[in-house]
């Protein structure tokens, strides 16, 4: 969840237009250097973090360092990319156990990225570690998690309550890394030290809790599987945890939830949404994907994130969003909107994760369906319905879905809304409850704990579909255009066709034709007519649960 659409709403509003779309359309040489996977990213993979990070709540700052396992992919190469974002900064580099400075190696600095010369050619499939030493007081988020920073809060007592949100900001605002959604380490192991009165917890297990100095406590854990770059997380403050088993698909989970010691009775009550989501979203998309580390759900201090296995957790103990159901129908005030939403991104965001922030569309538009899955599962494919279709009228359609690509920049925030119609009225093309679950799954089967792209899963979601979607995704993803349905009805015949639309756009719709149920008809750009028996006009229905909209010709 990189932003919501009240949020968004709040930010047109507020944003004179010009500035808006300056702010679209200025791309500069330091969104090139964070989006671009370049000579210098592609011939080395990350394959495991060791981070090791000191805070201090006293000034704001950090101290600590990262062990980069890398495997060599390409020969013939000279530097490598690696990032951290001012006012952070380097101390030192170790490259295979030296220092780089003994080989007289001075890393180029380009804004927040370091080119470091390597001084050995290294053989394909080699393994070399490089260790860096950091320091500093990292960038404060303005307004988290959709201004992406660090998190100097306090909870209710005064005591430090600090965290991180850096979706599409970067983890090299708090620590040095390969900035790119594209290569996840296989594993990672985060150590976060901190005032001993407070409890530092990040993704995956726990394995140790030791004291390293005089009033400080250095917190140890391990993620055992592939995970994001921007999903690794601290928190600190003063917690306390409480814990459930869930007997899933894959057996026993550990289900673990970390509050703010005084909230510990509320969050018992409350988070009785966290299993239940288990349940259905294991029906929808199949077996929670890091049972190895388990499921916490963490109280952060903004509204929520992804964060694999920890979960961010600020809606405030509160059904619906903050209190607010976001499509006006009811439904939304059912269920605690974060818990749900956040842990859906556990099966679109970290299980699958797109290569380039352009296609975040598969992570935002699956995971806001997942919203309707959960209620169609628990109150009916009625309800489902009803709540996709209130999602409509938060749609903006500023931008297209797809952002620009190799510039760290994400499409519209319709991402998540459109996203989720235009799924919805593929479900409709589908038109079998099974086979549309069936995709789900294999879908998180197929593509679990890799990078993907939007092309490939356009072609996959296409293999469970009868008609072509080729200009159903290039309407939705890449134009701002809703198609409409024009459609007359004279002399016992309907004459229609699409409009407003992509050139050769042949989506099928299902209509009332009859006085019994829903068939389809082939609309195109070009008018067509079929018999219509009907004894009124106005009995002739469109499915409203198609994405379009309808102009009646008289």
């Amino acid at each position: 969840m990189k932003y919501n659409i009240l949020y968004y709403f709040s930010f047109l509003v507020l944003l004179p237009f010009s500035l808006l779309s300056q702010e679209i359309s200025n791309l500069t040489h330091a969104d090139s250097l964070r989006g671009n996977f370049g000579k210098e990213r592609s011939w080395w993979d990350a394959i495991y973090y060791n981070i090791d990070v000191e805070f201090s709540p006293a000034d704001s700052s950090v101290k600590g360092t990262n062990i980069i396992g890398i495997k060599v992919l390409k020969e013939k190469f000279s530097v490598l990319q690696l990032d951290l974002q001012h006012p952070l900064q380097i101390d030192s580099i170790f490259l295979m156990g030296e220092s780089i400075s003994k080989h007289a190696v001075i890393p180029k600095v380009d804004g927040d990225a370091y080119f470091i010369p390597i001084p050995d050619k290294l053989k394909k499939n080699k393994i070399i570690k490089l260790i860096v030493y950091y320091q500093g007081r990292p960038k404060i988020a303005s307004h988290p998690p959709w201004d992406g920073g660090t998190v100097w809060s306090k909870s209710k007592d005064g005591s430090p309550w600090i965290s991180v949100a850096c979706q599409g900001t970067g983890a090299s605002v708090w620590y040095p890394c390969k900035d790119h959604q594209s290569d996840e380490p296989d594993s990672a192991t985060i150590r976060v030290t901190c005032p001993d009165s407070l409890s530092a917890i990040s993704n995956g297990r726990l394995k140790s809790c030791i004291s390293q100095k005089p009033h400080f406590k250095t917190w140890e854990w391990h993620v055992s599987v592939p995970i994001n770059n921007y999903c690794i997380i601290p928190y600190i403050g003063k917690y306390a945890k409480f814990s459930e088993t869930y007997f899933g698909e894959k057996g026993p989970l550990t289900m673990d939830y970390w509050v703010l010691d005084n909230n510990v009775e509320k969050a018992k009550i409350h988070f009785t949404d966290a299993p239940k989501m288990m349940k259905a979203f294991e029906y929808w998309f199949g077996p929670y994907p890091f049972y190895k580390d388990g499921y916490k759900l963490v109280q952060a201090p903004y509204l929520g994130m992804e964060h694999q296995s920890a979960v961010a957790y600020g809606n405030n103990f509160t059904k619906g969003y903050l209190g607010m159901d976001l499509s006006g129908t009811g439904w939304g005030l059912k269920w605690d909107f974060i818990i749900i939403h956040e842990s859906g991104h556990e099966w679109f965001a970290n299980n699958i994760t797109t290569k380039d922030i352009a296609d975040m569309w598969v992570h935002e538009g699956f995971t806001n369906y997942s919203e309707a899955l959960f209620i169609e599962y628990y109150y009916g494919k009625d309800a489902a319905n009803e709540y996709v279709r209130g999602l409509r009228a938060s749609i903006a359609n500023d931008e297209p879905i797809i952002g620009p690509y190799n510039v760290n920049k994400e499409g519209s925030g319709d991402m998540y809304n459109k996203g989720s119609n235009m799924i919805h009225t593929i479900r409709q093309l589908i038109h079998s409850d099974k086979k549309f679950r069936k995709m789900l799954r294999k879908m998180n089967r197929k593509f679990g704990l890799k990078t993907v792209t939007s092309k490939e899963i356009e072609e996959f979601i296409q293999s469970y579909c009868p008609y072509s979607l080729k200009k159903v995704f290039e309407q939705y993803l890449h134009t701002i255009k809703i198609p409409v349905f024009e459609y007359r009805i004279k002399d016992h015949t309907i004459t229609f066709l699409w409009k407003n639309c992509v050139e050769f756009f042949n989506m099928p719709l299902r209509v009332k034709l009859g006085r019994d149920k829903y068939s389809l008809i082939f609309p195109s750009v070009n008018p067509q007519v079929l018999p219509f028996n009907l004894d009124k006009p106005e009995d002739f229905k469109i499915d409203p649960n198609f994405y379009i909209q309808t102009q009646k010709d008289e």
